[in-house]
This record gives structure tokens, sequence and C-alpha cells, in this order.
């Protein structure tokens, strides 16, 4: 460990204090935040403002220092007050009502962590008031990751009025840039829009409350040399690690800078900082690759699987969830048929939905019982330990479903409690799914005791239980905590997360190997302030397998397979009622977390076999898919009627190559897919998964090089090769390739 602290001289800068545009003062401290392929270098002279220097490819020592003499540097993290006409990281009202902040470096130590990374605090402290800003900056030297984040400290006697509050801030050179992000809505989450960034500002925001991605992600990409390519050009990608409300903002000013920021949404967040307190933002990841947006996420990928997702290095079970099969519609014979065939088609898991639970108010409905998290044993006259004996007979493990942040004002916890939901004093609360559906207040430790022991209660009643699905169907619908007192409304989102947060602190401490999955109405928590805790995120309601290649294209930019819960569903589908044949199911569920999402005893028998033949290849491949790095290769919005995409293992002996028709037209010209990821020196031989043609592929069984199949590519058909009557429109194709 290495610490330089010192708080005392204070100097005048010279010209590290004359602007943004001038070079770094000659006796600057640089120091230099580095991982294995990236270089972050920040100037922390002391009695000066933090400055940044540069970020992007590694650099050596006397590059660093060279660059740090010469290059124009900008605010670390700009402040409002002695600066007031560009954008700012943080604001404050003083108590004697002064809205200045005026930063100066007083000290900085490097620690090392048992993971392997290493942090940074530098610490900032105003010129006059009792207040200090501790920067941190975390590195992950073996994924290209740097986590940065702030701690605001009131050492002052009086309260300290927090009015902004971003995690980090990164300049980002203007030039052809272009900006990746994702929007959308219930059921067509994480829709993919790239656009170059132009003059003024660009905002992404959430205000949901109790989850954050279904309207718009957290995550964003730059392509700094044009449009957005995936295996190639210089890439920057962030994502802000939190489970909240969020703000992003990138200005692009009248300088030659993009001046991007991210952290907690702050409207109506105002937080009062009391004497003593502090104040830590969620951490902002970043990262930056030569090789592209699939670079970036392949960084992404290896740092949240080896470091920010639950179990993340593990492989996940293969399983069928109840829901779409039979909905509310919960019986013990309907559930013992469904455990028999899916361990019949050799599935590992078995999820019983919602609709198993309440005695005074039956959960036939989304309207009533939220909050009783009893069994009706009317459905189940065994109980759990009935489902759970089934299971175990059948060789297969049992999940259920949970939404225990929330209740139904139709509720024998509500008819108990009506203080412990979120509404404002003096008003009637608004409702929700259902049309009686409240958001329980997590700031209330009540509450938070309450939320885990559902979680306490189902673990130790019944230890066997192997995976929850934990739901939240509902925002924060109206502003109003019962619990915080009047001059700390404005916390409410705040305290929220942190309820929240303390809940699942408890839960992973007592059962660490439960596996959680996220789902709020499908792809409502897909972000990293949350996957500390769970294992997986349900992508979206949605189970259509034409969108889902949408959707998951998009969600594959920062999150990897082994989270992305993919499940092949009925024809017609659900929520689109497009038709489509089961192969093609089948081949775009193999693109994530395989499961299924059907009632069984409506499967032909010639869709049985095929699923079951697939559940078995998918364990062949599940390592590589799951623990894999992700090559991006032609993206359905694209509109070249195709989509496809990779997967290689970490020594390129194995890899799993996806192809999908999007459209057809007669006449279809197709792109040919030229291959990324592999060794070119390595002979790989190619076979074909879940097939229905009457004769296998030209190439089946046959070994190309590395180099040919990253050059060339393979031929793939434009349809199947199959009897007259299985005709369709739809084409698929998944291929293993394994090097010899």
């Amino acid at each position: 460990m290495s610490i330089k602290k010192n708080t005392g001289n204070i100097l005048p800068c010279l010209l590290a204090m004359a602007g943004m545009l001038m070079p770094a003062h000659s006796n600057a401290e640089t120091i230099n935040i580095g991982t294995q392929n990236t270089t972050m270098l920040l100037d922390a002279t002391e009695g000066c403002q933090l400055r940044f220097i540069y970020y992007g490819d590694a650099v050596g020592t006397d590059d660093a220092a060279t660059i740090a003499a010469t290059t124009a540097n900008h605010d670390a993290y700009p402040v409002y007050g002695m600066s007031t006409q560009r954008e700012t990281a943080m604001s404050v009202t003083h108590p004697d009502g002064n809205l200045t902040l005026d930063m100066v470096v007083t000290g900085s130590e490097t620690t090392s962590g048992t993971d392997g990374s290493k942090t940074t605090v530098i610490t900032t402290t105003d010129k006059h008031y009792p207040f200090e800003i501790k920067h941190f900056y975390r590195t992950y030297p073996a994924n290209d990751v740097i986590e940065m984040w702030t701690e605001a400290v009131n050492n002052g006697k009086k309260p300290v009025v927090l009015r902004e509050y971003a995690s980090g801030y990164l300049p980002i050179r203007v030039g052809n840039v272009h900006l990746t992000s994702f929007a959308g809505s219930w059921a067509n989450e994480a829709k993919m829009v790239e656009e170059p960034l132009v003059h003024g500002m660009k905002v992404i925001k959430n205000k949901d409350g109790a989850r954050n991605s279904h309207t718009a992600h957290a995550e964003v990409m730059f392509s700094l040399d044009g449009k957005p390519q995936e295996n190639t050009g210089r890439t920057l990608g962030a994502a802000l690690c939190y489970s909240g409300n969020y703000r992003l903002r990138i200005d692009t000013d009248d300088s030659d800078w993009h001046h991007f920021f991210a952290g907690i949404n702050e409207d109506n967040s105002a937080y009062t900082l009391d004497k003593g307190e502090s104040f830590v933002t969620p951490p902002l990841a970043i990262t930056y690759s030569d090789q592209g947006k699939s670079g970036v996420s392949r960084n992404f990928h290896r740092w949240a699987r080896e470091h920010r997702i639950a179990h993340g290095t593990g492989l996940r079970k293969i399983l069928l969830n109840s829901w779409e099969g039979v909905y509310f519609d919960i019986n013990e014979k309907g559930m013992d048929d469904m455990m028999a065939d899916i361990a019949a088609m050799g599935g590992e898991l078995f999820v019983m939905d919602d609709g198993w639970f309440g005695q005074k108010y039956p959960r036939n409905n989304d309207s009533t019982s939220l909050g009783d998290w009893t069994v009706d044993t009317r459905k189940l006259p065994d109980g759990i330990n009935g489902l759970l004996e089934a299971a175990k007979k059948k060789g297969i493990r049992f999940g259920i479903w949970i939404e225990p942040e929330m209740a139904n004002t139709v509720s024998e916890l509500y008819e108990q409690h009506p203080e412990y939901i979120i509404k404002p004093t003096n008003r009637e609360a608004v409702l929700g799914r259902g049309g009686t559906q409240v958001v329980l207040d997590l700031a209330n430790p009540k509450v938070q005791d309450l939320v885990f022991g559902v979680v306490d209660t189902l673990l130790t009643n019944y230890p066997e239980i192997d995976y929850i699905k934990w739901d939240a169907n509902a925002p924060i619908m109206n502003h109003g905590s019962q619990y915080l007192p009047a001059d700390r409304q404005s916390h409410l989102y705040i305290e929220y997360h942190r309820g929240f947060a303390k809940v699942m602190d408890r839960i992973r401490a007592k059962y660490p190997d439960v596996t959680i999955q996220a789902c709020a109405s499908g792809g409502g928590r897909a972000n990293y302030g949350i996957l500390p805790w769970f294992d997986e995120i349900w992508v979206s309601d949605n189970t259509d397998a034409l969108q889902r290649i949408y959707m998951q294209w998009g969600t594959s930019h920062f999150f990897p397979a082994v989270i992305m819960a993919s499940h092949i569903s009925a024809a017609p589908n659900h929520q689109t009622f497009r038709t489509i044949p089961m192969k093609y199911r089948i081949d775009v569920a193999m693109s994530g977390r395989l499961g299924m999402e059907i009632q069984p005893k409506n499967m032909t028998e010639e869709e049985i076999a095929l699923c079951k033949n697939a559940i078995e290849e998918y364990k062949t491949i599940r390592p590589t898919v799951q623990q894999g790095d992700i090559y991006r290769l032609i993206s359905p919005y694209d509109g070249k009627g195709v989509a496809s995409m990779m997967y290689v293992d970490e020594h390129k002996d194995k890899a799993v190559f996806y192809w999908w028709k999007t459209e057809t037209f007669v006449n279809q010209h197709l792109p040919r897919v030229v291959m990324a990821g592999l060794d070119p020196d390595k002979m790989y031989t190619v076979h074909e998964l879940n097939r229905i043609d009457n004769k296998p592929l030209p190439f089946e069984g046959k070994s190309f090089s590395g180099r040919y199949l990253m050059s060339n590519g393979l031929e793939i058909p434009y349809t199947h090769d199959v009897d007259y009557h299985k005709l369709n429109a739809w084409a698929s194709r998944v291929l293993s390739l394994t090097a010899h």
C-alpha cells in the first residue's frame, strides 16, 4: 500500500489554474490510473484543482510524462459556483446560503484489493468551507474496467444540501463521435439507438423510482471513429451501477469537447447532509477498447462475471417457468405435470410463478394478495413441501416467484399496516397494476424487516428452494414517505434504494447460494446496481423470438449471456401473436440462458422432441455461451435481412455461431457472414445444432482454419431442406465449432 496525504500549504496553481486549455503545470503530481490495456492520467497537484488529462489506450511512463506536460486538461470533477457557465457534477448549498464550491487537492492514497483491484482515493477540500469530496478510482486491470465514484463529506457543524451529485465526469474530444444508447418500453426493452453527437444537450434519464431500465438504460457507448462498428474502432463504454433513478448528460458546448456526466437523478431528490455525514455516489464503470463495441462488451462481460454478478462465473440451470403456461391457474396436479414434462425433456429446474399464495384473499388475478405470502392450500393441499418432494423424485430443482417490495390494498398486510406503503401525507395513494397495487416504503426499517422476512421465512421453512424469481411490477407512483420526516421527503428515492440494499445484503449474507432472478415487469431491472445480489435478469416479458433478437442484441452490449434469461415460448406468441416455428424459437433462446415459458401439454410430439434435443445440445455449449467472449457480427438493426453473432471460449478452442434470418423476400440476397474471435492457426470442426434439414449442411463435420472462417465465413442456406408441408418463411442456424 502506498499512501500520500498532506492537508497543509495550499499554493497558487499557476498554469494549471489558468483555464481548461492551458497545459498541465510542470510540477504536477500525475497519477496513473492504469489497467492492462488502458490508461487514465490525472493531475493531483496539492493545492490545485483535480484535473483530468487523458483516458484511452495504455501509455508508457515516458509518454505519460509528455502527455501530462503538453495536453490540454479539464476539471476532473467540475463543481458549481466559481465557474457557472458550464455543466457541473456537484453543487451544494452551504449553511449560510452560499452556492459555491472551490475545491483543491489535499491528499491521495492507493490501496490494493484481494480481488486484484486497486483503489486510488484523491481528497479535495473546499478553500473556505469544511466540505470534502473524495474521488475514488478502482481499477480491474485484467478486465480493463475502471469504476469511479465520489463521497461528499460535511465536516461542518450545520447541514449542507446537495443539489447535484454525479458519480463521474468524462470529457470526450469532439470529432466524428457517435453515441449508442438503449431506449424502449415494456415488452420492447433495450432497443438500440445509434446517433452522431451534435451541438446541444443529450439527456438520458429515469424517474421510475423502483426500477430503471424499461424506457432507457444507464449504459452508453461512444464510438470515436464515426459510425459504430462491432469489432474495429476506438470505443468508450460507461455503465452507472445504480438500481434507482439516474441521469446521464452529454453536453456538447462551444468548446472542442463533449462533456459526459453520470449519476443519480437529482430531480426532487435534494439531499441534506447533516453534521459529520457522508454521501457516497454509485460507481460509474468505464472501459475503452480499440476493437469496437464488441470489444467494450467483452471487457464489461468479463468484469461483470468476475466482480459484479452473483455467482457470475458459474453456469445457470435450464428451467421451465409456469407463467405463460398456466398464468394464475396454479394447482398441485398442474405443477406436478409441468415438473414431469421438463424433467423428461432434460431440464434441471422448475419455477412456479405467480398465483400460489393468499388465504383470506386468494391470488387468482393481479388485484389481490401481494404481501400475504402464505400458501393457498386450496390450490396446493400439500403445500410447498409437497412440490419440493415431487421435484426431488423427478430429479430436478424447484424455484418460486415472489414480489416482496409490493402490496395490494386488497390484502391482510395492507389492512394491518397501511402506514407501510409509499404515499404522500393528506392524499390518497395512487394505485397501480390491477387497480390495487402499491409500493412498500423501504426507507422504513420495519418494512425492510418485513421484506427480508418474506425470503427468510421461505428459505428457512423450505431450504431446498433453489431459485427465486423476484418481481417488481410497479413504479413509485406518488411521492411521499409516511416514515421519513417532513424535512427529509426529498430523500425518498435514495432511501428506498438504500433500504433495498440493506435487505439484499441480509439475504445474501444468510443465503449466499440461492439463485435469484431480477424481474421487474420484464426488463425493468437490467442494471449493475442490483446484480451483486442477483444471478440473472428477465430480459423482457415479451418472449417473441424475432423481437427477442433485437432486445437481446441491445442487452448484450453490457450484460453477458449468463444473466440473460431467454425462454422458448408458445406459438402464436402471447405478446405479439406472431407464429414462429419451434426451431427458430429454440435457436434464439439458446443464445442466452436457455429456459422454457410454455405449457408442455400444448406442444406436439415433434416440438417436444426438438426441445429435448436442444436441451441436450445446449448443455454441450453452455460453458462457451455463458462464460465465453461475445463477437457481434451482423446487427438486426442494419436491415440486411439477417442477424449473426458468436461466442468464443477463453482458449479459442470452442465457439458457437448464431445466424437468424429476420425477413424473407423473393430473390433475396443475404450477406455472407465473416466470423471473428477465432485462432487463425487452429482448425475448427463444424457441427450444426438443432438440425431439422433432411440432409446435413455441406460443411457438417468438415474442418476449416480460423483464418479462413474469419476471412470468408461459411455459406448459410437461406431456407431449410425440409418436406414441402413443413416449409415456412423462417430460417436459423446454430453451429458449434471445435478446435483440434
